[in-house]
């Protein structure tokens, strides 16, 4: 069952081209891949280009748990290059 995630990323100093350019690689997709649907993921940056924000349509929780915990094999190195703290919310609609 597919969930929607909210992933916040911060990023240390100066990696932000570095890290959304490794996400939007053919490496970097087939790993969002493995995890979410990288085709409805909306994302953003913040202001000062410190981080950026994801909400994410997530079909396999542990492998986006591996993904936000910097323990996925493959995204291991640049995690540990550009993340500084990934942290996820799971979330749930609210009637009004």
């Amino acid at each position: 069952m597919e969930k929607e995630v909210l992933v916040i990323v911060d990023l240390k100093e100066g990696k932000l081209e570095k890290f959304m350019g490794w996400m939007q690689s053919e490496e970097g997709m087939s790993v969002r891949k493995s995890a979410a649907h990288p085709e409805k993921t909306i994302g953003a940056v913040k202001p000062d280009k410190s981080g950026v924000m994801f909400k994410v349509f997530v079909h396999n929780m542990e492998k986006m748990k591996e993904l936000v915990s910097g323990t996925h094999p493959v995204g291991k190195p640049i995690y540990d290059e550009c993340v500084e703290k990934m942290t996820a919310w799971e979330l749930n609609k609210v009637e009004m």
